[in-house]
C-alpha cells in the first residue's frame, strides 16, 4: 500500500516567504526576557499555531530559550568575568589574571615584583598576567531548501534557529558579542558582532525574517567563504547546517577557517535520512520529482543506510583533521542536550 509523505510526519519543501512568521507587533503588558512588553499570552500565541512552530520559528520561542540557555556555558574553563574580557588570550603582558612567576627581566614594573618568590629564591621574581580579551561568536545558519525538511520532531531550519538562539543566549549572558550569518539557496547576510541585548534581538529578528538584500553569493561554499571576511581571527565560529553540498572548496574554506578560528560543526539531520522504515512501500515528494520506496528490497535499504554512515564518518574525519568540534543534531532531539553534551 502506498502511503504520502505527509503520513511519515511533517515532510516536504515549503517557498522561504511562507515558512516565516513574525510576532514584532507591539504588545503591552509584562516584559519578557528582552525587556520587551508583552501583551497577553493568546494574542501571541495566535500569531503563531503549535503546528506553525514545527516548520516556522517565531520570535517569541527563540526569546523563551532564555532560561533553558542559562544552563550552557561555553568554554566555562576560560571564562573570568561576567562582562568585557570574558576569555584569556595567548598574549602575556599585564592584565587582570595571574599566569606565572619568572625571574626579574630589565624594563619589568617594579609594582609586579613578586616579593615572597624573590625572598625564598634570593633572586629578583615579577609576576606576569594574562590579558583578558571578549571573544565574539559567530553563528552561521543554513536556511536552504534541504532544510525545510522533517518526518520527525521539527524542521531541519527550525531546529537550528533554536541551536543558534541557545547559542546567542548564552553568549550575551557571558557578555560576548554576538555576530551572525544566514545563508539560503537565493543569497547570504551576515550580522557584525556586537554586544547586548539588542544586538541579540537583530540576530533573532534576522532568523524569523532573514533580508538577504541583493548579493549574488549563495550556497554553502559561498557562505564558508564569506565567513573568512566577517569572522576575524580568534572568533568562535559554530557553523549549524545539514552539510549537504559539503565538497572539496568547501572544506578548503573550512581549513582556511580553522586556522585562525575556533570552529565547531553542528550537523543538523532527519531520522529519515539515516534509516529508510523497514517496512512498507512509500510515495516521496517535493512537489516536483516523485521517488517510490518499497522497503522490501533490502539492498536498496542497506545501501541508503551506507550512504549517511559513509557521510558521517567523512564529517568526523574531517573535524579530526581539522581540529573541530563536530556536534550531530535530529530533528527530535533537543537542542540544549546536544550543545550541552558538546561542552562534556
Amino acid at each position: 500500500m502506498r502511503q504520502s509523505a505527509q503520513h511519515l510526519g511533517v515532510l516536504g519543501h515549503q517557498p522561504q516567504a511562507d515558512r516565516r512568521r513574525t510576532d514584532e507587533q507591539h504588545l503591552h503588558g509584562p516584559r519578557d526576557a528582552l525587556g520587551r512588553e508583552q501583551g497577553d499570552r493568546s494574542a501571541m500565541n495566535a500569531v503563531v499555531t503549535a503546528d506553525d512552530e514545527r516548520i516556522a520559528v517565531s520570535l517569541k520561542s527563540l526569546v523563551d530559550l532564555a532560561k533553558p540557555a542559562a544552563m550552557l556555558r561555553l568554554r566555562p574553563q576560560h571564562i573570568r568575568a561576567s562582562q568585557n574580557g570574558n576569555y584569556l588570550s595567548r598574549f602575556k603582558g599585564r592584565g587582570m589574571a595571574f599566569a606565572e612567576t619568572r625571574l626579574y627581566q630589565a624594563g619589568d614594573d617594579v609594582r609586579r615584583m613578586d616579593w615572597r618568590v624573590t625572598a625564598r629564591t634570593g633572586k629578583p621574581h615579577s609576576k606576569i598576567f594574562q590579558e583578558e580579551r571578549e571573544r565574539p561568536l559567530f553563528i552561521s545558519v543554513d536556511y536552504r531548501a534541504s532544510m525545510n525538511f522533517a518526518t520527525r520532531g521539527v524542521f531541519k531550519s527550525v531546529q537550528a534557529a533554536k541551536l543558534a538562539a541557545l547559542l546567542a543566549w548564552a553568549a550575551l549572558q557571558q557578555g560576548d558579542r554576538i555576530g551572525g550569518q544566514i545563508f539560503t539557496d537565493q543569497g547570504c547576510m551576515e550580522l557584525k558582532p556586537r554586544t547586548g541585548k539588542a544586538a541579540l534581538l537583530r540576530f533573532f529578528n534576522a532568523l524569523v525574517a532573514p533580508k538577504l538584500g541583493d548579493n549574488r553569493d549563495k550556497g554553502l561554499e559561498q557562505a564558508l567563504s564569506r565567513l573568512q571576511h566577517h569572522a576575524h581571527p580568534g572568533s568562535r565560529i559554530y557553523i549549524i547546517s545539514d552539510f549537504r553540498g559539503l565538497d572539496a572548496s568547501a572544506e578548503q574554506h573550512l581549513a582556511q577557517l580553522a586556522r585562525h578560528c575556533e570552529v565547531v560543526l553542528i550537523q543538523v539531520y532527519d531520522p529519515l535520512e539515516s534509516q529508510l522504515p523497514s517496512t512498507g512501500r512509500y510515495r516521496f515528494t517535493d512537489r516536483l520529482r516523485e521517488v517510490i520506496f518499497d522497503s522490501a528490497n533490502k539492498q536498496q535499504l542497506e545501501h541508503y543506510h551506507r550512504r549517511f554512515q559513509q557521510r558521517q564518518a567523512h564529517l568526523q574525519r574531517l573535524s579530526n583533521k581539522l581540529k573541530l568540534q563536530w556536534l550531530p543534531c535530529s530533528t527530535q532531539q533537543s537542542p540544549l542536550t546536544v550543545l550541552a553534551r558538546g561542552q562534556q
